[in-house]
């Protein structure tokens, strides 16, 4: 391929179901490597598998590649010169091609049925023998190199099914070279003869339609996962067939994505098994069966994409926080890992957290406001700018700062059976009465001044700091945790705070039952 050749790669999902988090990291590192290289990022439906079309699988894909920030600069959903993009669209492109192969003696028509195969198959496990359809038997099935050319043309218009398959050269060595996995080597009397076009439906296999439609779109990098890596051989073997070497794209094949354990492929069952999602959006299949998403989940795409950036691609630094514009700077296909990546589940909520630290309080509170309004509370968003810069800390999600926080939305209606055990006894709801009036008695309400005051009035009667500070909790919170306690009754007001010790005197002293 020529170096000043314009870099365009292309993402081309089956639209058979929802895109795993393996084909979303396809997709990015097509994307990165295409912005890197200010080339174009193109989207095309491989939907040749009319069987397994998934109705809605299409619009699945572009609103997770929307969600995700990757932006398609031609295909579906935007057009573009090489239109149509849908592979089920394009059909009466395939055949043309099909049929040069024929008439170049690179390919066949086969009219095998399905018995006459079960046949010689039957016979070669007979024999101890593993069946495989290529050079050995393919003169000794009813095929257009074993049939006479009138037998051939007269059941074609007698209208039999055939399909027509790549006559694989017999003991050639195919030298292929790959971005990640450097020079292989395959022998192709290790492979069969694959069908490329079946005339029962008039459509092309993946082999033949991914190969002319990469030519025809000018495809210069082709950058897939690694199970594709066996047909390699023979997609090197159709460019040639085809004439296409000069212009043939420069292939990498991705490292697979490992369950948490680091065996074997991520797969739905795996995040059902063990509680994470394995899907960019939430997904609900015909019979109502509905499979958990990173958006619905609350996660930030952010931090989704970050996540996946670093699963089988390493900057080479201790870095770990990455813009897409950052990704796009630092990504190689280099520094792509052969071996599989192993998904880790608390990886992905690190990378959640730290992107939700360092969103703006504004950002995150209007994130909170319609957790808010839910709970019925209508409060001045400036409160709730002060809640989350004081919690937000504590968070990996949005949909957790309801429960670090509701405290200061509302007050305590149970109390916490172990922290009462534990702090309100003795002389220790006494010394809360007594705040209570140092509280009373303040007028500046800020937390500094009034943790200064309520400090030096705690030292002056040489009480135990932590008895009387964790007595005071409880009276606010209803339990033993939170933030700073002077930080919630400077949020919450002097009013709020000298009710809820009111309350909890009340309460408390005449023995309600706790949580």
């Amino acid at each position: 391929m020529s170096s000043t050749k314009r870099v365009r790669v292309r993402f081309a999902p089956s639209p058979t179901g929802p895109l795993h988090m393996g084909g979303v990291r396809t997709a990015l590192y097509n994307y990165l490597f295409a912005r890197q290289h200010k080339g174009d990022f193109i989207l095309r439906i491989e939907d040749t598998d009319s069987n397994r079309f998934v109705p809605g699988a299409e619009a699945y894909i572009l609103e997770s590649l929307r969600w995700c920030g990757i932006t398609i600069d031609e295909g579906v959903s935007v057009g573009g010169p090489h239109a149509p993009y849908r592979q089920s669209e394009r059909k009466e492109i395939y055949l043309k091609y099909a049929l040069q192969l024929v008439a170049s003696s690179n390919a066949y028509y086969a009219f095998d049925t399905p018995e006459e195969l079960n046949a010689i198959r039957s016979e070669a496990e007979a024999a101890g023998r593993t069946f495989s359809y290529n050079y050995e038997v393919r003169e000794k099935l009813p095929t257009s190199l074993s049939l006479p050319a009138e037998e051939v043309q007269k059941r074609i218009d007698r209208g039999d099914q055939w399909v027509i398959r790549f006559k694989t050269p017999e003991n050639e060595e195919i030298h292929m070279h790959d971005l990640i996995r450097g020079d292989v080597t395959v022998n192709t009397s290790t492979l069969d003869d694959k069908v490329l076009y079946k005339s029962a439906d008039a459509l092309p296999t993946y082999h033949l339609a991914n190969i002319v439609d990469d030519h025809l779109m000018e495809i210069t990098h082709v950058i897939r996962g690694e199970e594709w890596l066996p047909s390699l051989p023979l997609h090197y073997m159709l460019y040639r067939a085809l004439g296409w070497s000069d212009s043939q794209p420069e292939f990498a094949h991705l490292p697979l994505l490992l369950k948490p354990t680091g065996k074997g492929k991520l797969s739905k069952r795996d995040g059902d098994k063990m509680g994470f999602p394995v899907f960019p959006l939430q997904w609900t299949s015909s019979d109502g069966e509905q499979s958990r998403g990173y958006r619905e989940d609350g996660y930030f795409p952010e931090a989704f994409i970050n996540m996946l950036a670093l699963l089988g691609w390493n900057p080479g630094t201790d870095q770990e926080i990455f813009s897409m514009d950052e990704l796009i700077k630092a990504f190689s296909l280099e520094r792509v890992s052969k071996s599989g990546a192993r998904f880790n589940p608390e990886k992905a909520h690190w990378f959640n957290a730290q992107y939700l630290r360092t969103k703006s309080d504004k950002e995150l509170a209007e994130l909170f406001l319609p957790t808010l309004k839910e709970k019925g509370i209508e409060v001045p968003i400036s409160k709730v700018e002060q809640v989350v810069a004081l919690i937000k800390e504590r968070a990996a999600f949005v949909k957790e700062l309801w429960d670090l926080s509701w405290f200061m939305f509302q007050a305590p209606e149970t109390y916490d059976t172990k922290s009462v055990t534990k702090f309100w006894k003795g002389e220790n709801p006494a010394r809360i009465a007594a705040l209570r009036e140092v509280l009373a008695g303040i007028d500046d309400f800020s937390k500094e001044h009034a943790e200064k005051v309520v400090f030096d009035w705690i030292v002056k009667n040489e009480y135990p700091m932590g008895q009387v500070m964790n007595t005071f909790r409880i009276a606010i919170v209803g339990a033993g945790s939170g933030p700073s306690i002077m930080d919630i009754c400077a949020i919450i007001g002097k009013e709020e705070t000298l009710r809820r010790i009111d309350n909890a005197l009340l309460r408390l002293n005449r023995n309600e039952t706790a949580e």
